[in-house]
């Protein structure tokens, strides 16, 4: 009797647990809610840990969004080279606490002596690796002169109080994680090559390591007393001009001292009843999400159900639409004529989506940019801000390629960037992204190259409702998209919608990328019927999405994605 008793409440378990996977399966709100980091003040998401800590202490101490900006930036310079940058650049999209908005572009430059055909041989094709390794792929750098231009107009703090923290971390060092340690170990040949066999990322650095770098210190302690100058006209200037001269770059102290940031009106749009804020050229995220948006807006997305075989063919479809628009109307605003109004228009999008057939998927080389009557890096990282006053900041910044250039300047202590690659170094040679480009992103002296960084802020009845963005390079506008409609569409918490697989296209190459064993096979077959070409286990991550929730009763939720160290830090 003991056993077959024992046997019939395991048959019962069994069956109990059954039933409930089967239902959670069928019916997706009966999962169980993955839940992020809840505030009720402010929230600082970024890449690691101690530089969410830093920001978010910074705002405690008196500070604000563009206080905690600065130090969150600094931190991540010190304790995540592969993004984080003194050597590169970014974009800020904003919100103050009054309904006010704006966006910040300290996008990388051309240097003066840069010219259209710089990387290419005399038959005229694209000399591999010039435009991605070396002195010659860097661009003026941007960073530190954003960072101060948003702080100098809008912060709580002086510089000083605020990068304290941050040398402290360059000189007192930070753990080593695994993820860290195996990029740096994995690259570490490729930085001596570079650089010689005396650079000091050509030591081995093991997990669990303390990594301190002093002479970063010092160049922080310089930048905190004398300002951006001491970057861009004093010492650092010297420095940085002359060992990329040595190593065969073109930068020099005059660019570095001619280098502005430039204030960008925002890409504004509806979505429903979501006001969506986000970046304008040079970066092409806030014109390709709008133009996403508005393709997949006439559609039941919810009614589909999540990564439906049909919710993920409109997905594709606008973005195989919009991706051939970008890569050929948009670059520097200041050097091209760009037909916004008409890109994002509703009738000329709802005409981009004519040819969309639910039975079969459309060819890229169906597709090309759409007719307009002229009136004319995964290695980037983000992090999202509210302070307690109520401001958002939504920040994207880069080196471009993993620890850019793989130029480290140790007389400073940073990497170098390489969004020179960002250019069309030849119309229709793809880049490093498979991005294929045209002369509006040709290179030019002095101009800044596209970018698909896509720093976001999103009202909903007229009130802040979540600030978002990602690294991934190409996958960058899709990342965000996607969480975007995670939350909106779906009903997911922020977390949540932040830790749910990713898929992405960009209408060449002409295949569909899905993040590996986390789509079903009869999905994935599904999609191959109707013609789609599926590109899988090539993508280990698609994007690194760090976002915020504003939850109905005022609290915050921060997202922190786990697919790499990311954190979420509030009070």
């Amino acid at each position: 009797m003991k056993n077959i008793s024992r046997f019939s409440i395991g048959l019962l378990i069994f069956a109990t647990l059954s039933f409930s996977f089967y239902s959670c399966q069928k019916n997706p709100e009966l999962k169980p809610k993955v839940k992020g980091t809840i505030a009720t003040k402010a929230m600082v998401v970024s890449a690691r840990e101690e530089a969410s800590k830093i920001g978010i202490d910074i705002i405690k101490k008196g500070g604000n969004a563009f206080d905690a900006m600065m130090a969150t930036e600094m931190a991540l310079a010190v304790i995540y080279p592969f993004a984080g940058n003194l050597g590169g650049g970014g974009f800020m999209v904003y919100r103050l606490a009054d309904g006010s908005i704006g966006s910040l572009d300290y996008r990388e430059k051309a240097p003066m002596a840069a010219f259209t055909d710089m990387y290419l041989d005399e038959e005229g094709n694209v000399i591999p690796g010039l435009s991605t390794r070396g002195a010659l792929a860097s661009g003026v750098p941007g960073t530190i002169a954003g960072i101060f231009e948003a702080q100098g107009k809008f912060g709580n703090l002086t510089p000083k109080e605020i990068l304290q923290p941050v040398i402290d971390l360059a000189t007192n060092g930070y753990l080593v994680t695994p993820k860290q340690a195996e990029r740096l170990e994995r690259l570490r040949d490729t930085f001596i090559e570079v650089n010689g066999p005396e650079t000091f990322f050509a030591k081995e650095f093991a997990t669990g390591d303390t990594l301190k770098i002093p002479v970063l210190a010092n160049t922080l302690k310089m930048i905190a007393e004398d300002g951006r100058d001491a970057f861009y006209k004093g010492e650092i200037a010297k420095i940085l001009s002359k060992a990329n001269q040595e190593k065969g770059g073109i930068i020099t102290t005059e660019d570095l001292a001619s280098y502005e940031p430039v204030w960008r009106t925002p890409i504004v749009f509806d979505y429903k009843d979501l006001k969506v804020i986000s970046m304008a050229p040079p970066s092409s995220g806030g014109v390709t999400l709008a133009q996403i948006f508005e393709m997949i807006s006439p559609f039941d997305l919810n009614k589909f159900g999540h990564h439906s075989p049909e919710y993920i063919q409109v997905l594709v479809e606008a973005e195989r639409r919009a991706y051939a628009d970008r890569n050929y109307f948009l670059g520097d605003p200041d050097f091209t004529d760009i037909p916004i109004s008409e890109l994002i228009s509703e009738d000329y999008l709802r005409s981009r989506m004519e040819s969309f057939n639910i039975e079969k998927a459309t060819k890229s080389s169906d597709i090309s940019e759409g007719e307009i009557l002229f009136s004319e890096s995964m290695e980037t990282t983000h992090y999202s801000i509210v302070d307690n006053e109520g401001n958002a900041v939504s920040v994207t910044t880069t080196l471009n390629g993993a620890y850019g250039s793989k130029v480290y300047i140790d007389e400073l202590g940073f990497f170098m960037n390489n969004e020179m690659d960002d250019f069309s170094s030849k119309t229709g040679v793809p880049n490093m992204f498979g991005l294929i480009g045209a002369d509006a992103n040709k290179i030019q002296p002095g101009k800044r190259m596209l970018s698909s960084m896509t720093p976001t802020i999103v009202e909903k009845e007229g009130k802040l409702w979540m600030v978002v963005g990602t690294p991934g390079g190409s996958t960058i506008i899709t990342s965000v998209l996607q969480t975007i409609l995670n939350v909106y569409e779906f009903d997911m918490g922020m977390q949540e919608a932040v830790e749910a697989p990713r898929f992405h296209h960009q209408w060449l190459p002409d295949v569909v990328s899905f993040e590996p064993d986390s789509f079903d096979t009869t999905l994935i077959n599904s999609l191959k019927s109707k013609g789609y070409l599926i590109l899988e286990n090539n993508n280990p991550i698609i994007g690194k999405v760090d976002a915020i929730l504003v939850q109905p009763d005022g609290k915050l939720e921060g997202g922190a994605d786990p697919r790499g160290d990311d954190k979420a830090i509030g009070f």
